[in-house]
């Protein structure tokens, strides 16, 4: 097992490159095929491509390969990329199609059911190596903003070399998602060790999925949720399965560090683009469920509704948000193609089971201290695949469902949802928030999301006239995750570096599948740091009032790179009550600051002498 590196390391400035797909003589948004476009193809933006099985796999494989190059080193990049394939087969034995996956890139087929597109082949993501035409310094721990979904994968690795030919390797960390996939042929790794040796990485998340035997290696945390697994080794400090067909077992429980849950409480699929028998393009919204297990396309059709692609407001970056919000007030749906959206007034959805969709990982900016996205207290809607950036002025939130007063009209058999939902507080640029995310709806389902102030960025960005002083000052987010609704379930929820709690759960019969939390690297002294007589923000806290909480599977780290002397007392901070429980939970030391005890004033200090080295409780009371 690698040394763990000290924290996530910082970058500088991002190569940016356009993709110029004229270069290969492909028609973006076009079937990649001899002949003219079908007609009932809609009109999604030049930065979509529909790959058609006529095309011969060389062409394919040209764009694809452009593609990464253009992508591979673009970390705060503006270019959003969606690559999509209609129903067939891709790649023969002898000449497999082999994908390498860049930054704000999706790969997804167009089949109503996952092995409606068959790749044979290799879908991955590597070790990106930061040093110039060198390996000397290759992480995984800065592979973020990329989707794989519904498609099958038979492994084929003809012509890579043996270590390549081992497995297929999915070396990512957080805002990265595999959805609807049928992997055979082959194992999965979700480490990269061909790239100078095995190297951390901090994912990540799997759902409705078929895999293979699947190689964790040296993954911080993960969560597999409604799948089925031929098997599963190793793992570092939180992996968690949640309705998973062949899980292992936790018994043993922090050796593997395993947290099990043999069916979810709630789950709905994200929305997906297909096409249907008669070739035209729909959208399917999976139906929400209770304590499920295993895939949900094994017998069939996903269960759920297909809605015709006419029905939604097809949105490119250069649209008001006027027209947006003319057109989600007459009842239309609301898909936004690939790019940088920005967003003066807020996005407004009032209607119920409105669907807001983004493909190739569009990202709405907040532009004035806007709220970018304002979703309504109504039950059903269901927003995916969409990032959301803090601007250059303060907003009072990103993402607000629902208000702290008025009607709320939540319901548990269709929770408003979001899916690969990711926020950003910093990274291109600097950015300003009190608040990321605020739930104040009723029976919302938030199922995978990244929640991120940035520990790094763009030249400039992390190194002002007092280095991390001024970035602290600057670029500012307070609360990452704030609930204040009551039966939310989060299934995957990720927050980091926020400078007050990173979560705050006020809402009653809230539920936790997979915790994962860095405290701030940058607070300048503990004055900085400090709440009221308390040392530090906990990075999980439960609200004093709650009476019904549960967790399942959570962690808490400290890298205090900027004061090394930084306290912070507790990891979690919960009420003391029969109805408050928390399983599996941790803190661990990334080399840097201290956390005195896990939960309030309970367990060892993750502090230097116990670098890389989990403090853990079974469970708490």
């Amino acid at each position: 097992m690698p040394t763990p590196p000290p924290h996530r390391r910082r970058l500088g400035r991002a190569l940016a490159f356009g993709l110029v797909l004229a270069t290969t003589a492909v028609a973006t948004n076009t079937p990649v095929s001899a002949g003219p476009p079908r007609p009932t193809t809609p009109d999604l933006g030049p930065h979509v491509t529909i790959f058609d099985p006529s095309m011969p796999v060389s062409r394919i494989q040209a764009v694809l390969d452009a593609a990464h190059a253009a992508q591979v080193d673009n970390e705060m990049g503006t270019t959003r990329h969606a690559y999509l394939f209609r129903p067939g087969r891709y790649g023969t034995d002898e000449q497999p199609l082999q994908i390498k996956v860049g930054y704000y890139t999706e790969i997804s087929g167009l089949g109503a059911s996952p092995t409606d597109v068959v790749i044979n082949g290799k879908i991955e993501a590597y070790n990106r190596c930061l040093t110039e035409g060198g390996t000397g310094n290759c992480i995984a721990l800065v592979n973020f903003w990329r989707t794989l979904s519904n498609l099958s994968l038979h492994v084929n690795a003809a012509g890579q070399d043996d270590c390549r030919a081992t497995a297929n390797f999915w070396a990512v960390s957080q805002a990265v998602s595999m959805r609807r996939l049928d992997i055979s042929g082959g194992g999965l790794s979700l480490m990269d060790y061909c790239t100078n040796g095995p190297q951390y990485a901090s994912g990540g998340f799997i759902a409705d999925s078929r895999l293979p035997a699947t190689t964790n290696g040296s993954q911080q945390q993960w969560l597999t949720r409604d799948s089925e697994v031929e098997s599963w080794s190793n793992g570092v400090w939180n992996q968690v399965f949640s309705g998973v067909v062949g899980a292992p077992d936790d018994a043993g429980f922090p050796d593997p560090p395993y947290t099990t849950l043999d069916r979810t409480p709630v789950s709905r699929e994200k929305p997906y683009l297909f096409v249907d028998a008669k070739g035209k393009y729909q959208v399917r919204v999976p139906a929400a469920r209770r304590d499920t297990r295993g895939i949900t396309w094994a017998n069939g059709l996903t269960p759920g509704r297909s809605i015709p692609i006419g029905d939604f407001f097809v949105a490119r970056p250069s649209d008001p948000v006027q027209v947006i919000n003319a057109q989600l007030a007459r009842g239309k749906h609301l898909l936004l193609t690939p790019g940088v959206y920005d967003v003066a007034r807020s996005i407004e959805v009032r209607r119920p089971d409105t669907i807001v969709l983004g493909i190739g990982h569009a990202t709405l900016t907040a532009v004035n201290g806007s709220v970018p996205l304002d979703i309504a207290g109504v039950p059903g809607v269901v927003v995916a695949g969409v990032t959301i950036d803090a601007g250059l002025k303060e907003s009072p939130v990103l993402l607000r469902v629902g208000r702290k007063s008025g009607p709320d009209r939540g319901t548990p058999k269709n929770p408003t949802t979001l899916s690969d939902v990711y926020f950003r507080v910093g990274g291109p640029h600097i950015g300003k928030t009190d608040t990321a995310l605020e739930v104040n709806s009723d029976h919302v389902l938030i199922d995978h999301t990244w929640v991120w102030r940035g520990d790094h960025g763009v030249e400039g960005f992390t190194e002002g006239v007092n280095g991390d002083t001024d970035r602290w000052r600057t670029n500012t987010g307070r609360y990452g995750v704030i609930v204040n609704g009551d039966h939310v379930t989060a299934t995957g929820l990720f927050v980091e570096h926020f400078q007050r709690y990173n979560t705050v759960w006020n809402g009653e019969h809230g539920t936790t599948i997979l915790y994962q939390n860095e405290l701030p690297y940058d607070p300048p002294t503990q004055a900085d740091w400090h709440n009221g007589k308390t040392n530090g923000w906990a990075g999980y806290k439960v609200g004093d009032r709650v009476r019904q909480h549960t967790l399942h599977g959570g962690g808490v780290y400290v890298f205090n790179q900027n004061n090394p002397s930084i306290r912070t007392e507790n990891g979690f901070e919960v009420p003391v009550r029969p109805g408050i429980r928390l399983r599996h939970i941790m803190t661990v030391n990334l080399s840097a600051g201290t956390i005195d005890h896990v939960v309030n004033g309970v367990g060892e200090a993750a502090d230097m002498t116990r670098v890389g080295a989990p403090v853990y409780l079974k469970q708490y009371p």
